[in-house]
Parts: structure tokens; C-alpha cells; sequence
């Protein structure tokens, strides 16, 4: 019966081996289009060092399975209630756990340092069930806001008084963006929680009545990709769906240049 039992777990295990490596192999997190590798790179470490640990569980299984089979005359007595076995295999555990958790721990101060100063500012606000894009303009700073004057034609409540409000440009599920600068966008939202999702870019932030949240990242493909919310918002979150726009410098500055602004509109 031991014998049995060995041969089981080492063919299920041998199975789990190589659905993993022909799952894993294949392509199946989203394009990369923006600085944040190290996510990726951290995701299949992760993913290695737990599938090694998990290989080796299951082989000391079967070989203690096979070895300590039930015969007469032996006992499994040196492998039963080893105080330094078990404290050696609960150490290298935690050392592994904490070399991972250290790593994790600098990639997210990474992702949340201060911006560069030459850092495009965009402003994303979400509502149900839309994306407001605001650009601040050629005075780089944006107009302001106040829930009195918000409107259906004016779902910000941008201030028309003020005179920073005139040049800001306005969009409605579009944000363009330049290839290879940084880009700082403050997350904001007008009703519920929401959670502003580039998956093509690694950026996933919830959007918190009543905070201004910034996060930053550097687009390094040119392309179209997809803006989403992943928070249940309500009914319509299905369809709170944008597209995020990646241009070269130059086509950029043409596209902004195109758009009309709040006080020309």
C-alpha cells in the first residue's frame, strides 16, 4: 500500500509539474507597455519560489510514503517528533517568506515615491459609470472645483470664475499620453469607490470619495490599450470602460493642441 501511495503522489505530482510549466509558459498577463517590469519580474519569482517549495513538499511525501511504509520490524521513529527538523524547515520557511516580503516592500515604496519633477500631471476622476480626464492646461494648473456648480455639462463643477479653469482641457473616457515621459495622474472620485485599472501598465488604484490619490508611471509603447474599473460600483460598472491613448512627443503635443479647452468650448 506504501508503495502505491508513493507512485500516486509522484505521477500527480509530475502532472501538476508540467500543466504548470506549459501554463506558465505561455503568454498570459497583459502586453507590457509602461517602466513597471519589476512587477512582472516579482510575479514569477513569487510564482517559482511557491512551485518549487510546492515540488519538493510533494516528492519527500511520496519518498516518505515509500520509505516508512508499514513492515515488520520498523518503525518511522527518527522522522516522528524531530524538534530540530521541524524548527530547521519553520526557519528557512520564514527566511524565505521575509527575503520575499522585503523585495515587495521596496517595489511598492518604488511605486509610490515622489513623482519626477518634469512629470506630466493628469487629473482622472471617476463617476458612474465614466472616466473624467482633465488636463491643466498651458498655466499647468487647474481650475477649480466645487460640487455646487457641477451640472451634466459640467460633471466636475469646474469653477468658470476662475481663471486658471479657462485653459484646462477636458475628456470624457480618453487619456492620451506621451511615450517615454512621466506621467503623474491625481485619482479622484465624485460619488463611490472606484478603481482606476490600466492592466497593459501594471497601475491599479482605488478612487476615494473626497482623496486626491497620485501615482505615477513612465509609458513605453506606443498604442491603444484599455482603461477599466475594477471596483463593483453600481449597476452600470460594466460598461465604465476608457481607452488610454500612448502618442509619440510630438503626436501629443498636436493632440492637445487639437482639443478645445474648458473656457473655448
Amino acid at each position: 500500500m506504501g508503495r502505491m501511495q508513493a507512485l500516486l503522489f509522484a505521477g500527480f505530482t509530475l502532472l501538476l509539474v508540467v500543466v504548470a510549466v506549459w501554463a506558465f509558459s505561455r503568454p498570459w498577463l497583459p502586453d507590457l507597455a509602461a517602466d513597471r517590469s519589476a512587477i512582472d519580474h516579482r510575479i514569477y519569482l513569487t510564482l517559482a519560489v511557491t512551485g518549487g517549495a510546492f515540488i519538493l513538499t510533494q516528492v519527500l511525501l511520496a519518498l516518505f510514503a515509500w520509505r516508512f511504509r508499514a513492515r515488520e520490524g520498523r518503525q518511522a521513529a527518527y522522522w516522528h517528533d524531530n524538534p530540530r527538523l521541524e524548527f530547521t524547515w519553520t526557519f528557512v520557511t520564514a527566511g524565505v517568506m521575509t527575503i520575499l516580503v522585503l523585495g515587495a516592500l521596496r517595489l511598492w515604496a518604488h511605486i509610490y515615491s515622489p513623482p519626477p519633477d518634469d512629470a506630466l500631471l493628469v487629473e482622472v476622476t471617476g463617476q458612474q459609470f465614466a472616466w473624467n480626464i482633465r488636463y491643466p492646461g498651458q498655466d499647468g494648473v487647474f481650475g477649480r472645483t466645487d460640487p455646487r456648480w457641477i451640472t451634466v455639462d459640467n460633471p466636475l463643477g469646474i469653477d468658470d470664475r476662475d481663471p486658471h479653469s479657462a485653459d484646462d482641457i477636458f475628456l470624457v473616457n480618453q487619456l492620451y499620453l506621451p511615450v517615454g515621459r512621466p506621467v503623474r495622474v491625481r485619482i479622484r472620485s465624485k460619488d463611490v469607490i472606484h478603481s482606476f485599472f490600466l492592466p497593459n501598465f501594471r497601475v491599479k488604484q482605488d478612487a476615494v470619495p473626497g482623496m486626491n490619490i497620485d501615482i505615477w508611471f513612465t509609458p513605453t509603447r506606443p498604442g491603444m490599450y484599455e482603461l477599466a474599473c475594477a471596483e463593483h460600483c453600481g449597476l452600470g460598472h460594466y460598461r465604465m470602460r476608457g481607452f488610454v491613448i500612448v502618442q509619440t512627443p510630438e503626436e501629443f503635443a498636436e493632440t492637445l493642441a487639437s482639443l478645445p479647452t474648458w473656457g473655448g468650448q
